[in-house]
């Protein structure tokens, strides 16, 4: 799935560096690598990252623990609010809400963040998170984010 979808307006970043950008930040995040999330794709006001479930991530039903499905998606949403800052601006999620529809569990999470709106200073985003199985996927979160873009602010 792309930025492009019928249900997803089409974007034009700020920055022709975007994805590198965004990858760069992705780098320098502990809590991904800590949990063992991967960045998949990143297109203008998209991204995708994806988590193979194991036991340190479960919870005691042996699912991907609510906390962890959330972390992943709202980082996708974050990210691909970030594609369309501009150079000298940083993200920052200001809230979300998340539902979760299944249990979280499989060879493969996917969590999806797509741009709804953009704006100058708040950017609204949904995402949703897919366990992947046998070739199938089911929907297991979806979440709906507000994101801020912190001008004259970059990262680290």
């Amino acid at each position: 799935m792309t930025a492009s979808t019928p249900s997803t307006p089409a974007f034009t970043p700020a920055d022709a560096g975007f994805a590198a950008r965004v990858r760069a930040s992705y780098a320098r995040q502990g809590a991904m690598a800590t949990l063992g999330a991967e960045l998949v794709a990143v297109e203008p006001g998209y991204c995708s990252i994806a988590l193979v479930p194991r036991p340190e991530v479960a919870q005691q039903h042996g699912y991907v623990h609510a906390g962890v499905v959330a972390a992943i998606v709202d980082s996708a949403g974050g990210y691909a609010a970030f594609t369309l800052f501009p150079v000298d601006a940083s993200v920052l999620s200001v809230e979300f809400k998340i539902n979760m529809l299944a249990p979280a569990t499989g060879e493969r999470l996917l969590a999806e963040g797509f741009v709804v709106k953009s704006g100058r200073t708040l950017v609204i985003t949904r995402g949703e998170v897919h366990a992947e199985q046998g070739g199938k996927r089911t929907l297991v979160a979806i979440m709906q984010q507000t994101l801020m873009v912190m001008h004259g602010r970059k990262e680290g």
